[in-house]
């Protein structure tokens, strides 16, 4: 039985950090993964291109979160054609394919690029609600995915449980909906009432789930008082807003994202909604940075995705991310979001796996032999240490979440320097061993084990 605990002291017991210090994983690993010179490749090493397909949200509101990602690759696959291409030899094409085609022109997509187009990698998708429908066609197909995002537990939970071809680079999505929860606990935890606004589909189903499982362990004299269900590519949020204000709450929390939730963030300051409660959301600033105005509210909980923000770790106390925050800028002229980190991180382990795999066999490497590098593999990516799980192809790092705040430095709100929060990404999600194939592993491992909080 899990039992009642302080709040404090179980927030404390979680790990969480506060401020400008250095995520415990990223700070107690050495720097393997930092770009340096490389052994000669060894055996005979075809010249023929390496094909990436790359799927994203090229178009409509979601390509302002999903563009970056693509951007992210590129920089990857330019820096490593600089060099002669993967073992000197292999350059790397990148083919571009948009996401907002839908589930079923999705997984045709996949196909026509792994059939027709002889793709040797598949990577990228932004959407929760296309990455179990893809991860059986790429095991299917035997083609090497990585998904950058595609967070939904569900993925390795249910839909692909026992994964050989596919690896996942992005948090899942309960370390998403639990950072937010915990953040809402330790800064505003007299919160009782509380109204939601996510999107009608998986990952905005998830994330009230999530939210709300913690909200009853750490929280448990709130209570839900509106919810409100934009389906995705929602323009006018007027009436899911005047709901959430007419039920007098004292905090929304939201999981709206991308273009929607630049929509509805500028909607709901027409109606003073940020005036009248505390607002926490997964996904605010984890549009392209750019996106969000000057206007944003100061103070919001304003969510990355658990994953990363590109002034964290700032300065050069991290140098794996000044230095890609650099060259992505002078490559594109704005600033990454994690989407764009998340692909750059999962090009160059993909990178770092192949020279793996040459060293100790020689050649070039079937996909095997990649799989099996890839496979517990860890990086120092520009987020920080980022781990391959090898029972679950699931890549888990340290979460992040802050709050928005307007500084002279960007034309554009960041997360306050002084008030970043994160959390050790062990303590949060499902450990290895817990029931296989449950769809709501993290969900029930927290329902279970956790403590409620005394009264």
């Amino acid at each position: 039985m899990a039992g009642q605990i302080d709040r404090r002291d179980f927030l404390r017991s979680l790990g969480v950090g506060v401020g400008t210090t250095l995520g415990g994983a990223a700070a107690s690993f050495p720097l393997i993964g930092v770009a340096q010179a490389q052994e000669k490749p060894k055996g005979n090493i075809p010249d023929t291109p390496y094909r990436i397909g790359h799927m994203t949200f090229f178009t409509g509101p979601a390509a302002v979160l999903g563009e970056p990602m693509y951007k992210g690759q590129v920089l990857a696959a330019e820096e490593i054609n600089a060099a002669g291409g993967l073992l000197g030899k292999r350059k790397i094409e990148v083919l571009k394919a948009d996401e907002a085609a839908g589930v079923d022109g999705n997984v045709k997509e996949l196909r026509r690029l792994k059939l027709q187009e002889k793709i040797d990698f598949f990577c990228g998708i932004t959407s929760s609600g296309n990455s179990p429908a893809l991860g059986p066609v790429a095991e299917e197909l035997k083609v090497l995915t990585i998904f950058v995002d595609g967070c939904t537990d569900f993925l390795f939970d249910k839909a692909v449980p026992n994964p050989h071809y596919v690896f996942r680079i992005t948090n899942i999505q309960s370390a998403d909906g639990a950072t937010c929860a915990l953040a809402v606990a330790q800064t505003w935890p007299d919160v009782k009432r509380i109204a939601h606004i996510h999107p009608d589909y998986s990952y905005g189903r998830n994330a009230f789930d999530h939210f709300g499982v913690i909200m009853k362990k750490l929280l448990p004299r709130s209570e839900v008082v509106s919810e409100g269900w934009p389906k995705l590519g929602t323009t006018d949020f007027s009436s899911h807003i005047t709901k959430a204000i007419a039920a007098k709450p004292d905090l929304l929390y939201c999981s709206v994202w991308g273009g929607d939730y630049v929509a509805l963030y500028k909607q709901a300051l027409q109606y003073g909604l940020f005036d009248k409660m505390k607002v926490a959301t997964t996904l605010a600033l984890g549009v392209a940075p750019h996106a969000i105005g000057k206007d944003h509210p100061e103070g919001v909980i304003a969510g990355v995705h658990a994953n990363y923000y590109f002034t964290y770790p700032s300065g050069n106390r991290w140098p794996p991310n000044k230095t890609f925050v650099e060259k992505y800028f002078a490559r594109w002229k704005e600033y990454p979001n994690f989407q764009a980190e998340g692909a750059y991180t999962a090009t160059q382990m993909l990178r770092g796996a192949i020279e793996k795999a040459n060293h100790f066999l020689g050649g070039w490497p079937d996909d095997d032999a990649i799989i099996s590098q890839l496979e517990g593999m860890g990086y120092s990516a520009p987020g920080g240490y980022v781990y391959i799980r090898p029972d679950n192809h699931q890549g888990y790092k340290d979460t992040i979440t802050g709050f928005s705040k307007n500084v002279p430095e960007y034309p554009f709100p960041i997360l306050d320097p002084d008030r970043i929060i994160t959390f050790p990404i062990r303590n949060i999600t499902a450990p290895p061993g817990w029931p296989k194939g449950d769809p709501t592993s993290t969900y029930t491992w927290i329902e279970q084990t956790w403590p409620t909080a005394k009264a």
